[in-house]
């Protein structure tokens, strides 16, 4: 794939989080689940212990543990350093302090280290890409995708966006995506209008839905897309 590992920024949300993220129902934890540029975080083990179905899907699952324990701890400390300087771009409520959201997020890191080559030998942890899945048509009820897509709008293009979410359209009945504010930034992805009206074009369904997660100032809001 040409994925390079130092080029990651590992970051690993929890399970209450990915709830309020994406506003998941109990009847949306019964589904089958696609976590998509899932990452470090620790929503699929938790999930697993609850007895429920997810498979996380990111390139950074074709590195070792040690691999991405290293890299963790490599950028760890920037992150945490960062949120100080841009402090007022945050809300720190159910995330108190720079050094809380270091801990919560390590913490989430390390079940999902854990976690890892079990979940690998289960098929639970998937190494792949988008725009392109190695899942059948609508093997998932529901798909998720935290901080990417919109998220890096600086450096993935219209096209990859709109391909991605149609790719996630195929394998998923609805796809759902948060936030949609740019990276470390209280601003709205100039993404966001152009997928829209493209998407509707074809025919997609789309909605903009306010959610009970508010971290980045004004980013409480996901995509929902469907057929």
């Amino acid at each position: 794939m040409g994925y390079k590992l130092e080029s990651v920024v590992p970051w690993g949300r929890n399970l209450n989080e990915y709830v309020k993220m994406f506003s998941i129902t109990s009847n949306d934890l019964q589904l089958r689940i696609l976590d998509c540029a899932g990452g470090p975080a620790s929503f699929n083990v938790e999930m697993k212990r609850r007895g429920y179905n997810v498979i996380s899907c990111d390139p950074i699952y074709q590195f070792s543990v040690n691999e991405i324990a290293q890299r963790i701890q490599e950028t760890y400390q920037k992150i945490v350093e960062g949120t100080k300087v841009t402090r007022e771009d945050f809300v720190w409520q159910d995330i108190q302090s720079p050094e809380h959201l270091g801990q919560v997020r390590m913490a989430a890191m390390e079940q999902f280290l854990s976690d890892l080559p079990w979940g690998i030998q289960q098929g639970r942890y998937i190494t792949c890409e988008l725009p392109k899945l190695p899942f059948d048509t609508n093997q998932f009820d529901l798909a998720l995708c935290s901080h990417f897509l919109f998220t890096y709008s600086d450096l993935l293009s219209e096209d990859f966006h709109i391909t991605s979410i149609q790719e996630l359209c195929r394998v998923a009945t609805e796809v759902r995506i948060f936030p949609l504010l740019k990276n470390f930034s209280r601003d709205v992805s100039e993404m966001l209008s152009l997928v829209i009206k493209e998407l509707s074009s074809q025919g997609y369904n789309l909605e903009i839905k306010t959610v009970p997660y508010e971290f980045q100032k004004g980013g409480n809001q996901m995509l929902r897309v469907w057929k």
